[in-house]
């Protein structure tokens, strides 16, 4: 079953190192998840039941603590895990610190490459929860601790930092533990979604990947540059402003690429949720919250509210601007970063961009 959990996360596409395939291969991620977790119907899956391992190895996030019906915790995506871990460049021999412990199973990974890993986690249920299951796999070399993520570990210098939680920036306490040549891979917020950037000591920054993850608590998060993602029944209604520009539409991916553009070009850019339409849209929002211009993946813009044409018209110049520089890639982007957030604790926030 393993076996073919490797297959599913290269059918992604993503480039497993010999390692990195034999990490997955080999640490049981049903020992992560013993309480079980939520489907993606709603229910909750638990060991005993007869389709529990076969959706613990689909290459899918499980998601295992909610506070009401918003999840908290979760094991990530695998393919996603796999990317991160790839942008870290993990050497055995390695101290990692990683930000956020969830199940305690992309530890797990980590420390089968050969590294130490000193997990934080501010939940301290969760931080029990990996501790129990990392001695229950019997993985060595990771240390949970229960922390604010934003301190990271102090009086101890690590190689790499991993942070596996939505952030809007990076910690300085991180780099000032980070050894030379060391490297920090976070998924930073950025028009209502997470991509993941790959920072190294002296602040040269790229994107990685697209991801979306549950977003930090307390500094990490105390400078939103973007609005909040926008749930359907907070928008009025969205009438069709232009006709699709793309056939076929662009594959996820691809306007995912054109999602990052338009955050780097508008400031109100975010992700909505529109009933009857594609799950994850782009979306320009306007400064009642109600209202603006989605753009769609076939290249064609809904809008509404009281500034609809000004929207609708943002919304097409970043379509073109898109167009006209190349469809960039979002992993084109090199990020320049800058102070700020909460001036007692402050964060490094992307403050510009530029392809190349």
């Amino acid at each position: 079953m393993r076996a073919g959990f490797v297959e599913r996360i290269r059918h992604g596409g993503v480039a497993l190192s010999p390692g990195l395939a034999a990490a997955f291969a080999s640490v049981p991620r049903e020992l992560f998840v013993p309480d079980g977790f939520q489907r993606r119907d709603g229910t909750w899956a638990e060991p005993a039941d007869p389709d529990f391992l076969e959706l613990v190895y689909q290459d899918d996030v499980l998601v295992t603590k909610l506070d009401g019906r918003v999840p908290i915790s979760s094991s990530s995506q695998p393919s996603l895990m796999a990317l991160m871990i790839g942008a870290l460049d993990v050497r055995p021999g390695q101290r990692i610190l990683e930000i956020g412990a969830g199940t305690g199973y992309n530890a797990a990974l980590l420390a089968s490459l050969g590294a130490s890993v000193i997990s934080i986690d501010v939940q301290k249920d969760v931080a029990d929860r990996a501790r129990s299951a990392l001695a229950r796999a019997e993985i060595e070399g990771v240390r949970v601790e229960v922390g604010d993520g934003y301190e990271g570990f102090p009086g101890v210098r690590v190689d790499r930092v991993i942070v596996t939680v939505g952030v809007a920036g990076i910690s300085p306490r991180w780099l000032d533990q980070l050894t030379h040549g060391g490297v920090i891979v976070a998924p930073v917020e950025h028009a209502g979604t997470h991509p993941v950037l790959r920072v190294t000591k002296d602040l040269d920054a790229r994107v990685v990947s697209p991801s979306g993850f549950m977003t930090a608590a307390g500094p990490l998060t105390a400078a939103r540059p973007f609005p909040p993602p926008v749930a359907p029944k907070a928008l009025r209604a969205l009438n069709p402003y232009r006709e699709s520009r793309f056939d076929p539409p662009l594959a996820p991916l691809i306007y995912r690429d054109l999602w990052y553009a338009a955050g780097v070009w508008h400031r109100r850019a975010t992700h909505a949720a529109v009933p009857r339409r594609e799950q994850s849209c782009l979306m320009l929002l306007d400064d009642d919250g109600t209202g603006g211009a989605i753009i769609l993946s076939d290249g064609s813009v809904l809008a509404g509210g009281a500034e609809a044409e000004a929207y609708a018209a943002d919304a097409d110049a970043i379509i073109d601007r898109w167009l006209d520089a190349g469809r960039p890639p979002m992993q084109a982007w090199r990020v320049g970063l800058g102070e700020g957030g909460d001036p007692y604790a402050p964060i490094l926030l992307p403050r510009v961009w530029e392809l190349g």
